[in-house]
């Protein structure tokens, strides 16, 4: 089949790569949605896979607890664009672990949240006050809910970081404790693409006295039976984590220099980064959280339930309203150079048409890495995880994901 440059492989057939098990979605009359809502979500789905910008799509939808889809298609080794017919390609399935990227920022707020709501720390604090070594430069006055707000004035990881140093956490953090602030805390909003994460993670660490693996082990993944959930991945499933690919045109001028900014690499060395085993050997709390689509959704079916699920409570109803309410109106976001609107923690959506499809104003979450979108929405009572591996901006598979996102949406109408 002809198809654009820099893409994968897309067969005619696509029952051969495609997973799910019917017996585990609820008939979706059950929960209010009409007897042909899943089957028009997955056309979606398949249009999207379509594109070739996607090697691996896996799509888990929970609909008043329920879930409604749990599919992957694709394969998650071996079909990116550049790789030849020797390659061996695994197909993809509803178990697949992916990495997150900055999904993870979501997951990592709410650890932060946790040890709030025990009185470990408090919000309002500055860092210094558990991270002391972080008072240089000014950054005194930087408050853990600045940092959560993406408001602590220090976004940028310095030009010229060599990659590698990601794969050293203490490195990282001395970096950071003598990095010198862009502008004075809580001037304005810039998205932390990678920074926050590490300071968020080493707060927990000092209150808890444990790494931010352990931490997320103890109080999530084996509490909720998570195989994979958690940051980077045990040596045994590393290599089961799909693979990320560059696809489609190159980026051009100014966004390759806006990403590259914010990043601190270009999206090529990102994902080469993001496939090196080293990259899973490693916490990175903003960055390397990998899941399976349905254990993501797991986690934000526990905040729409208020913070328990399945008898095991997680947070206190007061935590997830402080955690998921809006922190002004939307402004330019002066690293994405965006107007974007932030919780303690989250991305929202808007209303008419938001990060997470039209009318979602009252849907959090975050996105990862550009191509992936986990996210919770009360009004519709759904917990969406949309997990992709085709790395880039903009292409022909923009139309399809806008589509996808209207079509769930519409089908989940608020209840």
């Amino acid at each position: 089949m002809a198809r654009e440059p820099n893409t994968c492989f897309v067969a005619e057939d696509l029952s051969s790569i495609t997973d799910y098990v019917p017996d585990q979605e609820t008939d979706p009359v059950r929960v209010g949605m009409a007897p042909d809502s899943v089957h028009n979500i997955w056309k979606c789905t398949q249009r999207l896979y379509r594109t070739g910008y996607h090697p691996t799509v896996i799509l888990c939808i929970r609909r008043q607890g329920h879930v409604i889809i749990n599919r992957a298609i694709g394969h998650s080794h071996g079909n990116g664009p550049h790789d030849d017919h020797g390659v061996r390609k695994i197909p993809a399935t509803t178990q697949t672990p992916v990495c997150l990227f900055s999904a993870s920022k979501a997951v990592t707020a709410m650890m932060v949240h946790l040890v709030a709501e025990r009185g470990l720390v408090r919000l309002q604090d500055p860092v210094c006050k558990y991270v002391p070594e972080f008072s240089s430069h000014g950054k005194d006055q930087v408050t853990i809910e600045q940092v959560l707000c993406h408001r602590s004035g220090f976004p940028f990881i310095p030009p010229g970081t060599p990659p590698e140093m990601m794969f050293n956490e203490e490195m990282v953090m001395q970096l950071l404790y003598h990095i010198k602030p862009k502008w004075k805390a809580g001037k304005r909003l810039a998205y932390h693409a990678v920074t926050g994460g590490y300071i968020l993670g080493e707060v927990i660490r000092r209150v808890t006295g444990k790494d931010m693996r352990t931490f997320f082990r103890e109080e999530v993944q084996e509490p909720f039976g998570m195989k994979y959930f958690n940051y980077g991945a045990s040596e045994e499933h590393i290599p089961e984590v799909a693979m990320h690919y560059p696809v489609g045109k190159p980026l051009m001028f100014p966004v390759n220099k806006i990403l590259e900014r914010a990043l601190g690499e270009t999206l090529e060395q990102v994902t080469e980064v993001s496939n090196d085993p080293r990259f899973y050997r490693t916490t990175i709390p903003a960055g390397n959280m990998i899941a399976t689509a349905d254990e993501i959704s797991r986690f934000y079916q526990i905040m729409l339930n208020g913070g328990e699920l399945d008898g095991v409570r997680l947070f206190s109803p007061e935590t997830i309203e402080r955690a998921t309410r809006n922190i002004g109106g939307f402004e330019m976001d002066y690293t994405m150079m965006l107007p974007l609107r932030y919780t303690l923690g989250m991305m929202t959506g808007n209303k008419p048409f938001g990060l997470f499809g039209p009318n979602s104003d009252q849907a959090y979450g975050h996105l990862g890495f550009m191509t992936i979108l986990t996210w919770a929405d009360p009004a519709r009572q759904t917990s969406v995880a949309l997990l992709t591996t085709g790395k880039t901006i903009f292409g022909t598979h923009i139309p399809p994901l806008i589509s996808l996102l209207t079509t769930i949406n519409r089908e989940c109408a608020p209840v």
